[in-house]
């Protein structure tokens, strides 16, 4: 039995609409491994098994859908650029079809979530009826998430940049954890925070 068929349909949505503001250029093009972050991070997504892969973006839309060229993942785009990060949600999800069962949430810039991470995510929505699953590093909650379709309603409903938190902390009692080092939780926003890799 093969991975997708084992847990259904659960797509990726990948974040990768911002402006890296603090980074002062496009950081989802800085290379890393050989390969540009945007990039790895689609790679591994899809290498888990997770279908579609949705990849919203906005900010130099062109310049980072040429670094996926070849990569099985479907690029939207967020017109609302500079806008709130639920607004890229929103248009992750409204692109999903409609038999995906849920979706795993992504940030493009998190440069140390694994495709064993992801697998791992998708098996444990397998075997379980839990309507998230959620990444915790130490006692910290962050991405990915993986939504069930059940919560998309209050995804919708919700903004601000932190609205996936906001329905995780709605629905604790909800959700099963998956564990992993405290050393994994890193994202990329400035030019040392890159150059520490």
């Amino acid at each position: 039995m093969t991975l997708r068929s084992a847990t259904r349909r659960i797509g990726g949505i990948v974040l990768a609409a911002g402006e890296s503001r603090r980074m002062g250029r496009n950081k989802l093009l800085l290379p890393l491994g050989g390969e540009p972050l945007v990039r790895r991070a689609c790679r591994r997504g899809l290498a888990a098994g997770l279908d579609p892969l949705i990849v919203v973006l906005g900010h130099e839309s062109e310049r980072v859908q040429q670094a996926l060229t070849g990569l099985d993942c479907h690029c939207i785009l967020n017109a609302d650029v500079g806008g709130p990060m639920s607004s890229s949600l929103h248009c992750g999800l409204a692109a999903l079809p409609a038999d995906a069962e849920g979706a795993v949430i992504m940030l493009a810039d998190m440069v140390n979530v694994t495709e064993h991470m992801l697998r791992t995510m998708l098996l444990s929505a397998h075997t379980s009826t839990a309507l998230l699953v959620c990444s915790r590093y130490a006692e910290t909650l962050a991405p990915p998430v993986l939504f069930r379709r059940a919560l998309f309603d209050e995804l919708y409903a919700a903004s601000g940049e932190h609205c996936g938190k906001a329905v995780v902390e709605h629905h604790r009692e909800h959700a099963i954890y998956v564990d992993w080092p405290g050393a994994a939780l890193v994202d990329v926003d400035t030019p040392e925070e890159f150059a520490s890799l």
